[in-house]
């Protein structure tokens, strides 16, 4: 299910409405003013960590060399992933 991000004219409010796939399209009523002007804004693309995203050369924890302890293994893994 999708959420998008509105901004009212009226009053500068912004939210997020979820909308499921079967509904239908409704009027969009801005939740602090009950104004009927709003604007769908473009949202920031969310950012997604994969494991092992360390900058290479360094470890888990983002040093460059191997913890002493737990969690980075020999070779400069993680042990939590």
């Amino acid at each position: 299910m999708p959420i998008y991000e509105y901004r009212c004219e009226k009053c500068g409010a912004t939210f997020e409405l979820l909308f499921e796939q079967s509904s239908k399209q409704h009027k969009i009523i801005c939740k602090h003013c009950g104004s009927d002007k709003i604007h769908k804004l473009i949202s920031k693309p969310a950012a997604v960590i994969m494991k092992n995203s360390s900058p290479s050369g360094s470890t888990c924890c983002g040093k460059t060399e191997r913890c002493d302890t737990p969690p980075c293994s020999t070779d400069g893994t993680c042990r939590r992933d």
